[in-house]
């Protein structure tokens, strides 16, 4: 098990001094390290989910709920898509030295723009054990040290990770400090927000409660990897087939992440066909909806088959499933869980002023056939990921080709949508002449 070094001031200026060495790395040193990371992992699979194990059993006692247990659950194929992920990072181009722009001024000065590793990031999260490695894959690789801070629920399953990567990481050739995990509570998590002369950056992946903790403190730069208010917009052109099973995976296929649905918006001309057959499916699935009034009264209203192949005169009537009444809560809350809140709309419109007043920036989604509907709502809609067609689902460094992501941000400066190597990184000018002084 990985030793929690303190103080937390101590961890950093250790990490600031590996960062500097990093940043003068060639890129196959750090993908070597990135090769032993993920050999390290598969070696000692045993350990990793033995002290997960020790996790999930405190997680079951203190009742932390079934979403939680899944973003702490490790287990043999979960590892293995983590050193995948690990590989794949290695395998990337390297962004550190990449010339965004270069030109020769007036006076002779070359003049060349380049990337740079923005030197030490801290990535604090929660119940994500999966965070420690991706994180540390992706910070080594565009030459940054990594200051870790998990949660206490997952504290075993982090210290092993870590304990994992710093070790392989250092006999891969990469500084002593590369790599640093930190304990405690909300003091230390204060502490290390204020290290503004070691830390260059802070990443919370958590739950508002995370981010108003360090918005109160925090005097080091951060980028906040927030809360996923995700919608599902089905336009009036909507294709029912396709639209149900886009809502269906948003809602279902995970439901305790940030990029699953949590509102569903019908548009009043589909919502007499579509309303009442979504509603059946999601209930199948196991899914609460908690709906508006209008959607709630086409349900009540609608009879539908129990049972497949037969003609209409001979259906067997059954009563459309009972529905909670949504609060105005509802509109704004992150479920995280097998929960749905449901809404027919008048207008495309009023679905994107919906979505302006309650959403959180992250990911929507919208079903239709009408590519000016799409191309409205793509410029009327403000969040970092926009899908015409397409599960908000999506909206993860995997699935975008960058190997892993720190988080989300849905800040609008540096770095929106997943965060990934080149989000990891500065820039520098690099100027050369041959004499020249100003007038």
């Amino acid at each position: 098990m990985a030793t929690v070094i303190s103080p937390v001031a101590d961890v950093c200026r250790s990490a600031k001094r590996a960062a500097r060495k990093l940043a003068t790395l060639d890129a196959t040193v750090k993908d070597a390290a990135l090769e032993a990371i993920a050999t390290g992992l598969e070696e000692r699979l045993e350990e990793i989910l033995a002290a997960n194990e020790r996790d999930m059993q405190a997680g079951r006692e203190a009742q932390i709920g079934e979403a939680l247990l899944d973003r702490l659950r490790l287990d043999g194929a979960r590892i293995a898509g983590i050193a995948r992920a690990v590989r794949q990072i290695a395998a990337l181009p390297d962004p550190v030295g990449e010339v965004i722009d270069g030109r020769r001024l007036p006076n002779g000065l070359d003049l060349r723009k380049v990337r740079v590793p923005l030197g030490v990031v801290a990535v604090v999260y929660e119940a994500r054990p999966n965070v420690t490695i991706d994180a540390t894959a992706l910070c080594l690789k565009s030459g940054n040290a990594i200051v870790l801070r998990g949660s206490s629920a997952a504290s075993n399953s982090n210290a092993t990770l870590a304990q994992i990567a710093s070790e392989s990481a250092v006999v891969a050739g990469l500084p002593e400090g590369c790599v640093s995990l930190l304990g405690g509570g909300r003091e230390e998590l204060a502490e290390l927000a204020t290290q503004k002369d070691s830390v260059d950056l802070i990443i919370p992946r958590g739950g508002e409660g995370l981010k108003d903790a360090l918005q109160a403190v925090a005097t080091v730069p951060v980028i906040y990897a927030a809360s996923g208010n995700c919608h599902v917009y089905v336009d009036a052109s909507a294709e029912p087939d396709q639209a149900e099973a886009i809502v269906l995976n948003a809602k279902t296929q995970r439901p305790g992440v940030c990029n699953a649905a949590e509102t569903l918006l019908i548009h009043e001309a589909l919502a007499g066909e579509f309303v009442p057959r979504v509603v059946r499916s999601l209930t199948a699935a196991g899914v609460v909806v908690r709906a508006d009034e209008r959607t709630r009264a086409l349900v009540a209203s609608a009879d539908g088959p129990a049972s497949d192949g037969l003609v209409p005169d001979e259906l067997e009537r059954t009563p459309g499933p009972a529905l909670e009444a949504a609060a105005e809560e509802d509109w704004a809350t992150e479920y995280l869980s097998l929960t749905l809140a449901v809404r027919v709309v008048d207008s495309l419109q009023q679905a994107i002023e919906h979505i302006a007043r309650y959403g959180s920036g992250h990911s929507e989604a919208i079903v239709t056939r009408d590519t000016r509907a799409a191309r409205a709502f793509q410029l009327g809609v403000d969040a970092a990921c926009v899908y015409v067609n397409a599960s908000t689902r999506f909206t993860d460094g995997g699935e975008f080709g960058m190997g892993a992501e720190i988080g989300n941000s849905t800040q609008k400066l540096h770095a929106r949508g997943p965060i990934g190597l080149r989000e990891l990184c500065t820039t520098k000018y690099l100027v050369e002449g041959d004499g020249q002084v100003r007038a």
